[in-house]
């Protein structure tokens, strides 16, 4: 948002509108057909995008996909677990300690004045982030949302030029894909096969699987066609490629897994709500690859965009961070 391909705010509307309507559909879907039976609170589960499994299975077909559809794909997945972490802090939030919330608001200042001074020590910013996770922790809402809060504090630049933002994340990222989602994945791959037939046509598995393999792709080419008629914005790709890349933003994994969690605490229910979230994730993967292979040219397309109109970026050209540092507000 800052430097990068959704720097310009017409840019990121469209994948931001697309990404609502991918929540919305998915919770929908799941409302009606799991609702009525009493398993509503489960609404959110199929709403969020596994980024790193979606983008993952983008990265399947290579250089055939065209920079514009991984961006959107980048960008749709982020709203998506950003509107999930809010949902997670706004509707299964049982109980509220207003006091811990308050020292929560003054930890997060601190963060904000952080950045502004442009602190370059990560170490500080770590061990300020987990005095906020056990503040918010004791409120009462999902810590998750304060690792967003620490993230977005980090400074793109220090006052040496040197960029700590992008210093952590390469940091980061092999205990990230070696360490936190395995362990992760493996607590949460637990499901007995016992009933199977049962739990298929268990509403929970049915709302959560249509959601994620229905909702999603609906919700997100829908709202990617309105979006791009009222913003009169260029399309990531043909219709095609966009049903294709509707369906990946399908698989939902982790982050359906928690919010799962999260709705219902009964253990008879989590076979359910893994069950639903699999099916879902994996059919959504399957027929994205699928779409994908068809509509993407079969030569890789390289580091540009596609060169017919069809398939011209939504994005615009990237400014320099120069340039944002002398024209930001």
């Amino acid at each position: 948002m800052l430097e990068g391909q959704l720097s310009n705010p017409k840019a990121a509307l469209l994948p931001v509108l697309a990404a609502a309507g991918g929540m919305a559909m998915p919770a929908l879907l799941f409302l009606a057909l799991a609702g009525s039976a009493g398993f509503g609170k489960g609404w959110a589960i199929p709403a969020a995008t596994d980024i790193a499994f979606a983008l993952g299975v983008l990265s399947l077909l290579g250089h055939r996909v065209p920079i514009a559809l991984k961006a959107f794909l980048l960008a749709v997945a982020v709203v998506d677990d950003l509107g999930a972490i809010l949902i997670v802090a706004f509707f299964y939030t049982e109980q509220v300690l207003t006091d811990y919330l308050l020292m929560a608001a003054g930890v997060s200042a601190l963060l904000m004045v952080m950045n502004r001074l442009r602190i370059a020590s990560v170490s500080l910013y770590i061990v300020v982030g987990i005095v906020l996770w056990v503040v918010m922790y004791r409120s009462g809402i999902s810590p998750t949302i304060g690792g967003v809060i620490v993230a977005a504090c980090v400074p793109l630049k220090d006052k040496d030029g040197h960029s700590p933002l992008h210093e952590a994340e390469h940091s980061f990222r092999p205990w990230v894909l070696f360490g936190i989602m395995p362990v992760f994945a493996f607590a949460n791959a637990g499901i007995s096969l016992d009933g199977a037939s049962e739990y298929l046509l268990h509403p929970i598995t049915l709302g959560s699987a249509l959601g994620l393999a229905v909702g999603k792709p609906v919700g997100i080419v829908l709202m990617t066609y309105l979006g791009a008629m009222l913003l009169k914005a260029n399309k990531p790709g043909n219709w095609l490629q966009v049903i294709g890349v509707g369906c990946i933003a399908g698989v939902g994994f982790t982050m359906s897994l928690f919010v799962g969690a999260l709705a219902f605490t009964d253990p008879a229910l989590a076979t359910p709500v893994r069950l639903g979230v699999y099916v879902g994730s994996i059919f959504s993967a399957v027929a994205g690859l699928l779409i994908l292979s068809r509509a993407l040219p079969t030569t890789g397309t390289g580091a540009g965009f596609g060169q017919q109109d069809q398939t011209r970026p939504f994005i615009l050209a990237e400014p320099k961070y120069e340039e944002y540092e002398k024209n930001k507000p």
